[in-house]
């Protein structure tokens, strides 16, 4: 007996839940970093953000063929085998007894992470195109969001009771319990009518498409950009909390109420993106994110930072961010309905690794202030900006006129 595909309701939490694993293996880490320093003998602080930096590197670079094997095999048998995969190093994670054992861990958990990532996008893709993509991602995105709320304290309620390692196994029982869910619930997305043979001829055909499309690469570097600013400020937080504000036990609670606005941003996206469509919600959201951060470089510069001021105008950047990246993630896809498991694995690697190199370098510029971290924030809004303005011809706000979608893919 066949059973019934999930509601829309349902199947917006499943994807997002998903979209979740990636979440709690970063921020879940934020709190432990001092402790996991300490434990393996790491003396430098700024080389504690490596556990973050290397999982989200083995993130970048399984997309890039996590989403050819999609667009070959489909999508179900691969989205439940990049679950087990990251529940398993997980597990190897917590039995690592040395500092390269354990981020030899977590870059392979990182690839399970990414395939889950990956698959989700295309599957979502599969089904929705357009504006009613836009708006399955950003509710997708709104619930996403008690990820990074929850994952600190999640983090923090293990050290209280029990050493690091024990938050890898809660992370892979995560894992593993998605697991179970995927498979009993989530139906295949792509027939078999729809299936790209991996061969090189067609692999090269579906690559050109996505990287030679001026909205795809536009949005893409947009996204990028976006992302050495988010991973600047994750590999940066727990320094900040700790040297700058001098207040590292208020780290989960700072971060909540910055993801609680990302979470509300997402929400709001979700409903007014019907009415206001992609490109105005999104272009004015990113000169907003920038001219925030722009601020903050200024006001560190001349100002003693305090705990509110932090939280208060990164919140209002969290809020930029959320508006432009669900918006630009679904207008570089726009155009890619014929090549959405190549497009999300050559989007999101991109992304994923030149953001967390970016990321990393602001992370390891950290000197007791937060005039680095904003300073780089800065510069990654403004290329931001710079290529959404290539993307679209030079214009704002207002779609520009191009050639036909992509629906097919024919060998070169």
């Amino acid at each position: 007996m066949t059973r019934p595909e999930p509601s829309r309701t349902e199947f917006i939490l499943l994807i997002a839940s998903i979209m979740m694993i990636v979440a709690f293996g970063i921020d879940a880490m934020l709190p432990a970093l001092p402790a996991i320093g300490r434990s393996l003998n790491v003396a430098d602080p700024t080389d504690w953000s490596l556990v973050i930096t290397v999982f989200t590197i083995g993130f970048g670079i399984a997309q890039l063929f996590a989403g050819p094997l999609s667009d070959r095999f489909g999508r179900k048998g691969l989205l439940v085998g990049s679950l087990a995969v990251n529940a398993l190093f997980n597990i190897v994670a917590a039995f690592s007894g040395s500092f390269i054992a354990l981020l030899a861990a977590r870059f392979a958990s990182g690839f399970g992470a990414a395939g889950a990532r990956v698959l989700v996008t295309a599957v979502v893709r599969d089904r929705f195109a357009g504006r009613d993509m836009a708006q399955v991602m950003s509710l997708a995105a709104a619930v996403f969001m008690a990820a990074p709320i929850l994952a600190p304290f999640m983090g923090t309620a293990v050290l209280l009771v029990a050493p690091w390692p024990w938050i890898f196994v809660v992370l892979a029982a995560l894992s593993a319990a998605l697991f179970a869910w995927t498979w009993r619930r989530l139906p295949e997305t792509l027939v078999v009518e729809k299936r790209i043979p991996l061969e090189r001829r067609a692999l090269l055909a579906a690559a050109r498409v996505v990287l030679t499309d001026r909205q795809s690469v536009g949005y893409t570097i947009a996204n990028t950009a976006f992302t050495v600013a988010i991973m600047g400020f994750l590999t940066s937080v727990q320094l900040v909390f700790a040297q700058t504000l001098g207040r590292p036990e208020l780290l989960p609670w700072g971060f909540a109420i910055m993801a609680g606005v990302m979470m509300v941003a997402s929400l709001v996206n979700s409903r007014i993106v019907m009415i206001w469509g992609m490109r105005r919600i999104g272009h004015w959201a990113l000169i907003a994110f920038t001219a925030v951060a722009a601020f903050h470089t200024v006001f560190a510069s001349v100002a003693t930072e305090t705990l509110w001021s932090f939280i208060a105008l990164q919140s209002l950047m969290m809020i930029g961010f959320s508006l432009a990246v669900g918006n630009f993630g679904a207008l570089g896809m726009e155009r890619m309905g014929g090549v959405a498991g190549m497009a999300s694995s050559l989007q999101g690697a991109l992304s994923s690794i030149l953001g967390s190199l970016g990321g990393a370098l602001i992370g390891q510029s950290f000197d007791g202030s937060t005039v680095p971290l904003y300073t780089g924030i800065t510069i990654a809004g403004v290329a931001a900006l710079a290529a959404v303005l290539w993307a679209e011809g030079g214009r704002l706000f207002v779609v520009r006129s191009v050639a036909p979608t992509a629906e097919t893919v024919e060998a070169a």
